[in-house]
């Protein structure tokens, strides 16, 4: 009995540290259960209070009911900064490298054109002028037939031998007009007719030199006909050059002017000729010495 009054009791120490309260009576233990409300706790729909704070960027930071301290948010816009710098960074990175493309992309178009370029050029078969042709474009146009042989460079030349030539008959010729007309007029008798005087330096005074005079306007007539002719000679040479020119320049584009070209002398023994009859031990006799000369091209 003893020891079922302790056992009790420390069953009713258990149940009061459970939270059930329990009584010791004479009989035994009592337990008072506490009273249990079943109706449920009014719920509220409405949403809970956010606060928002404006940083200096305008980003609103959206928290719940559990305030957030003031320098956790500060921290927040220069983040965003970082991030928008860096996002500019990376796009202008992206641009350079956008433009260093299309710039590799354009020079590699460009040499694959270049290369295409001579590909077409090497393959083109080269310009053979026409020598027949070539002298008939001389004859008619002084000029013409280098320009059909596509010796540009000659023109300046034959052109300014022309240039040359008319300057030159002009000259001669103005000259011996007016020596002409001078000893005309010096030979006559008519004093009105003095266009010597021309010629002569200024209140210069020939009274008894008239012969002397004669035999020099003379001279310088003859002297400027002769130079008028050659400049004729002249001009008729630098047309003549111009079509010799065309044509041999037109008849030597296909000569072969590459470096394979040799020229080679060495002895020989040369030997009579196969249609001579000679006994044997006589054709020794007509065989002899001489070099040999083999051209290349």
């Amino acid at each position: 009995m003893k020891g079922l009054s302790k056992y009790i009791g420390l069953l009713a120490t258990v149940l009061t540290l459970s939270g059930v309260p329990a009584t010791m009576t004479a009989h035994g233990f009592a337990m008072h259960a506490p009273a249990v409300s079943i109706s449920a706790p009014a719920v509220s729909t409405s949403a809970p209070a956010v606060s928002t704070f404006a940083p200096a960027d305008s980003t609103s930071v959206p928290t719940d009911s559990t305030s957030v301290p003031a320098d956790s948010l500060l921290a927040v816009a220069p983040l965003e900064e970082r991030v928008a710098r860096e996002g500019a960074k990376a796009d202008s990175l992206a641009a350079r490298i956008a433009q260093t493309t299309i710039v590799a992309d354009s020079m590699t178009l460009s040499r694959a054109d270049s290369v295409a370029t001579a590909i077409v050029e090497a393959m083109r078969p080269a310009f053979r002028p026409d020598p027949t042709r070539a002298l008939w474009l001389s004859l008619v146009l002084p000029g013409a037939g280098q320009i059909y042989n596509h010796k540009y460079w000659k023109l300046p030349i034959i052109y300014g031998g022309f240039l040359g030539c008319a300057y030159a008959l002009n000259w001669n010729g103005q000259m011996l007009s007016d020596y002409s007309q001078a000893y005309l007029d010096i030979m006559d008798s008519d004093p009105n007719t003095k266009s010597y005087e021309k010629m002569l330096p200024l209140n210069y005074n020939i009274a008894g030199r008239e012969e002397q005079f004669q035999e020099i306007f003379k001279n310088k007539k003859n002297y400027y006909r002769k130079y008028r002719d050659m400049s004729i000679m002249a001009f008729a040479a630098v047309y003549a050059l111009s079509v010799i020119d065309a044509y041999v320049d037109a008849e030597l584009s296909s000569f072969d002017i590459s470096e394979d070209l040799s020229l080679q002398v060495q002895p020989a023994v040369i030997a009579p000729p196969a249609d001579r009859h000679l006994g044997q031990g006589n054709a020794w006799r007509y065989q002899g010495l001489g070099l040999t000369l083999s051209l290349r091209y």
